[in-house]
């Protein structure tokens, strides 16, 4: 499926639930070695995270992003905009 642009069907891809805490509607993807947050309603771009190493999947449970890379495993949480 695809949203503004963006393939939902990759692992880099991740939409936001609407109800489901933080972020919903929004699509949070990695690009570039770093985690942004596109909001569709006003087409703006967030950065979130820079510095990724070789982020091969990402998932969304909640405030959490979960981004899978080639050795680590990082969460970053909406509601703090920490990891």
């Amino acid at each position: 499926m695809i949203v503004d642009g963006f393939n939902l069907e990759s692992d880099l891809v991740c939409e936001g639930i609407v109800g489901d805490g933080c972020g919903g509607g929004r699509v949070f993807f990695v690009e570039n070695d770093s985690l942004y947050a596109y909001d569709p309603m006003t087409k703006a771009k967030l950065l979130l995270l820079e510095e990724l190493v070789s982020a091969k999947y990402i998932s969304k449970s909640g405030c959490i992003i979960t981004i899978k890379c080639e050795r680590d495993i990082l969460e970053f949480d909406l509601s703090t905009y920490k990891n």
